[in-house]
């Protein structure tokens, strides 16, 4: 016999728990189920320990860089106390109990198991059914994706759910891919004294973001002794205690490899053929409300809008209404913003030059070193950087823009509201950028623009 609920929620990352717990506060009944921690890959695998490695690293790099700007200084890497920040301050040891208290906190029952969805609008997690009478909301995001090189299978290579429970770090690192996963990681690991090889199939690191980031971010690394082999694949693997990588270009060998080459959608396996979806899409298509399908919505990762917490969360508040019958804005992905964590950071919000013109968009580009602020001049060593605009021609507005440098993602957030609001060029002119901020370089950026 089935159970009578409002709605089941499939998958507990951030934007589920948020979607469950906004339904339960309407007072629907609500049953979130979740095999895994509550709470997603982001606090306790990504977004939150891996950015707290970087801000170690980034530490460990600027008492190197205080010799030349204000005086000798030493710092000896300790990792272990990196490992017990993550395990003890950020994840608990991997217990999501505080999670799962905020949850049921609110009103949400949360059913441990694997959700299988076997009708419509029912779901069935081990030996209990569910019938949810306003809907289901699907939102079990993705895993690493292993690709199928021979000899890799069965190796005890590592995804980024492994670098985070890293104990110690290791004499040598292979990273395979030089993607936001590889590039993070091999920098934090190179600064705590580990020699890192990445292997990138692709011509340069980072490649959906702007060329001129990736070959900085190049010489960045091969400054700070990062052996970067784009260009290159990997054609075998072997282990016998350390990893051999049989590459396009020799082998290479380290003693424990990365595996960062992309996210694959938890699609199969839920029951989507029951409600006529395909599990084998790349992603479930919504509508600007994050319908999928009658009674059921899909949002987070799944939907292919992009991989980050903050798009996750946006499209919860937006099915929320939804299923609640409430009026609002339908999702609008013209500005999503996403930073890479590495040193410089990279901040990117819209379209990228090659995206814009692949849309065919008749687009003019403007461009300025943050070297050459003064902010930059003063910031000295780690201040590399630019800032990038991408404009419409014919709108007069951003319909992009990237900037790589210190704190790239903060000094992303002016330009992140331009091209949200669609504010003027003109009017982006007419401001008073304060002096001496990196974010005054945006002025420069905007006066190259005008001279194309």
């Amino acid at each position: 016999m089935a159970e009578e609920v409002d709605v089941v929620v499939l998958g507990l990352g951030p934007g589920g728990e948020n979607a469950a717990g906004l339904l339960a506060d309407a007072g629907l009944r609500v049953v979130a189920v979740e095999a895994r921690l509550v709470g997603g890959e982001c606090p306790y695998f990504a977004c939150v320990p891996t950015k707290m490695m970087a801000r170690a690293a980034d530490l460990v790099a600027d008492v190197g860089r205080a010799r030349d700007l204000a005086g000798d200084a030493e710092v000896r890497p300790d990792w272990t106390r990196v490992a017990a920040r993550i395990r003890d301050d950020a994840t608990h040891d991997w217990n999501d109990q505080a999670a799962v208290d905020r949850l049921t906190g609110r009103g949400v029952r949360l059913v441990r198991g694997e959700g299988v969805i076997t009708g419509e609008r029912e779901v069935r997690v081990g030996d209990q059914v569910f019938r949810a009478a306003r809907g289901i909301l699907i939102n079990t995001g993705t895993a690493p994706l292993v690709p199928p090189i021979e000899g890799l299978a069965g190796t005890p290579f590592w995804t980024n759910r492994d670098v985070v429970r890293a104990a110690t770090v290791p004499e040598t690192l292979l990273v395979l891919g030089g993607g936001v996963v590889g590039v993070e990681t091999a920098q934090v690991f190179a600064r705590f004294g580990t020699r890192v090889t990445i292997i990138e199939g692709g011509p340069r690191l980072v490649a959906r973001e702007e060329p001129e980031a990736g070959d900085l971010l190049g010489k960045v690394f091969e400054r700070e002794g990062i052996d970067v082999r784009t260009g290159t694949r990997v054609e075998g693997v072997e282990h016998d205690g350390a990893f051999t990588l049989r590459t396009t270009h020799g082998e290479v060998r380290g003693d424990r490899l990365l595996v960062a080459t992309g996210r694959r959608p938890n699609l199969k396996g839920i029951g989507l053929p029951a409600v006529g979806l395909d599990e084998g899409a790349r992603a479930l298509e919504v509508d600007g409300a994050m319908r999928a399908g009658d009674g059921l919505w899909a949002i987070g990762d799944i939907t292919g809008k992009g991989a980050f917490t903050h798009v996750s969360m946006y499209q919860s508040t937006i099915a929320v209404r939804d299923i609640l019958g409430e009026k609002g804005p339908l999702a609008s992905y013209r500005a999503v913003p996403r930073v890479t964590f590495t040193d410089p950071e990279i901040g990117v919000v819209g379209l990228t030059e090659r995206e814009a013109r692949d849309q065919e968009l008749p687009v003019r580009i403007g461009k300025t070193d943050l070297a050459e602020s003064t902010r930059g001049w003063i910031h000295g060593p780690g201040g590399d950087g630019f800032i990038k605009l991408v404009q419409h021609a014919e709108w007069g507005t951003l319909v992009g823009a990237t900037v790589m440098g210190p704190m790239g993602g903060e000094v992303l957030g002016a330009l992140a509201v331009a091209v949200h609001a669609e504010v003027p060029v003109d009017t982006l002119r007419t401001m008073i950028y304060a002096y001496p901020t990196l974010h005054r370089a945006i002025e420069s950026a905007l006066a190259d623009l005008e001279s194309t």
